[in-house]
């Protein structure tokens, strides 16, 4: 079987280059190590082979290291491959001709800059086109969540956490789409005006070229609509409802809570605030609040706390997460959980018998009936496979497992525990014993009596920069210092 070779080929927009393949079975590329390449960013990265059948269609446009073949495929999404010469192009066409049966199309994209155009939701990738010709295309794949953040804008957010893709520079997280106002019509019950819907919605999901609105098909068809049932009543919808409604469901990243392991509702969030229904999938997790909504995958979460809050009514869960959430230019490296701690449920997880016996059974119970905050980080337990961390030994002079603090201008309440600092509300902050250098306290001498509170200042191993100060308000609370003092080295000031 023979076989056409290209070297110095890199997959995906990945960091590494390869040697490509062609055969008549169908494609191959694999990684090349080169002087000054880490064997583990090298191994990490898998051959990929595409088979012959699963070659749709093939295009060929100008790349970012050169020229790139973008390959449609049925079932595998997008496959960019870039770095060709364009002398490569014609042996290429022969190759793909001879062997597949597939032509190459040469594809040219709009170099005007124009930030407004016309979307196109297409069977593998959005493609955004500037007077008929492509700007930019953004494959579904590359897709994490979307979110329909105003009546007329649409954010799209990037999957920078698929460890088989290995970017080679700085990454974009974040898309948003602007469409302007326009409502049309939907008749659930009627097929054909359906169908119309479908493609004035193509055609109207920006202005035209005029700068005008196009104009309701069914306003022509008079007022026959107007004396309907209202089982039968039109739905109204922004063609920014549509378009997020469509991209959700192309680039699959709206599963739907039947799919979910188990669903939890209305649970209060004070980082990021809010009221999120909590749907727990095997690799994922979606957060869906009235406004917003996230999805992080079960890998970024790092850690796992359940503590209980400073004011002994309530009971915090805090998830560290990396890479952190984002919304728009705010980041979110802790989520912070909040339930009442008397607060019960009841929950039975929806898993036929043989898939929990298969894969559940020593990691999760098949019905839940005790506390909300115990039920839900037994599952969080369970689906990252992480350390649920809880208070250690230490109690304060009034029996509690935290400390009131402020620290700079935010109040909050500071948790000394087995291996580790752990600050809430604002920022959360978690500070391992095994970083810090010294603590000095101030203000605890005969000197400072009349003082209610004293200070707390955490320095850094490395450089690594100090926390100051924590203010803790009663100095009576000082009694940690030999709690801790045969792990951390401490200093007292006056």
């Amino acid at each position: 079987m023979s076989t056409d070779d290209y070297e110095k080929i890199y997959l995906n927009q990945g960091r590494l280059n390869g040697r490509f393949r062609i055969a008549d079975s169908g494609l191959g590329w694999k990684p090349v190590k080169s002087a000054g390449t880490t064997n583990s960013l090298a191994d990490k990265i898998k051959p990929y082979l595409l088979p012959s059948e699963e070659i749709v269609t093939v295009q060929w446009s100008k790349g970012c290291k050169g020229f790139e073949l973008r390959i449609n495929t049925k079932n595998k999404g997008i496959v960019q491959l870039d770095g060709f010469t364009s002398d490569d192009l014609t042996s290429l066409k022969n190759e793909f001709s001879r062997r597949f049966n597939a032509s190459i199309d040469v594809i040219q994209h709009s170099l005007r800059g124009w930030n407004w155009g016309k979307f196109n939701i297409e069977r593998n990738e959005l493609k955004f086109s500037v007077n008929g010709i492509p700007s930019f295309e953004v494959p579904y794949k590359r897709i994490n969540n979307t979110n329909l953040t105003s009546k007329n804008e649409v954010a799209v957010e990037f999957n920078n956490n698929d460890e088989e893709y290995q970017p080679a520079g700085d990454e974009l997280v974040e898309m948003r789409f602007f469409v302007p106002d326009f409502v049309i019509e939907e008749d659930a019950n009627s097929g054909e005006e359906e169908e119309a819907d479908v493609e004035m919605k193509s055609d109207t999901e920006v202005k035209n070229e005029d700068g005008e609105d196009v104009k309701e098909e069914n306003e022509e068809n008079g007022t026959e609509d107007v004396d309907m049932d209202d089982k039968n009543a039109e739905v109204e919808k922004t063609p920014a409802q549509l378009f997020f409604e469509e991209l959700k469901e192309k680039a699959d990243v709206g599963e739907s809570s039947g799919d979910a392991i188990v669903s939890f509702e209305e649970v209060f969030f004070t980082t990021p605030r809010g009221r999120y229904d909590i749907d727990i999938y095997k690799d994922s997790i979606r957060l869906r609040g009235k406004t917003y909504e996230y999805k992080l995958q079960t890998k970024q979460i790092q850690r796992i706390f359940s503590v209980p809050a400073g004011d002994e009514s309530n009971h915090n869960i805090v998830l560290s997460i990396d890479p952190p959430l984002r919304q728009g230019q705010t980041i979110y490296p802790s989520l912070v959980l909040q339930f009442n701690s008397n607060e019960e449920i009841h929950k039975k997880l929806a898993l036929s018998d043989e898939e929990y016996e298969t894969n559940y059974k020593d990691i999760l119970m098949k019905e839940y009936d005790a506390l909300t905050h115990v039920v839900i980080s037994h599952v969080l337990k369970g689906i990252t496979n992480k350390k649920v961390i809880v208070p250690g030994d230490f109690s304060s002079e009034f029996g509690q497992a935290c400390l009131p603090c402020a620290y700079k201008a935010n109040q909050g309440y500071i948790y000394p525990l087995e291996k580790s600092f752990l600050f809430l509300n604002k920022p959360p902050l978690y500070i391992q014993y095994a970083d810090i250098n010294l603590i000095t306290i101030s203000r605890v001498g005969e000197l400072s009596s009349s003082s209610k509170s004293f200070d707390l200042d955490i320095v850094l191993r490395n450089n690594g920069g100090v926390y100051n100060p924590f203010q803790c308000t009663d100095k009576r609370n000082n009694n940690f210092k030999w709690s801790f003092s045969r792990k951390i080295s401490f200093e007292s000031t006056t």
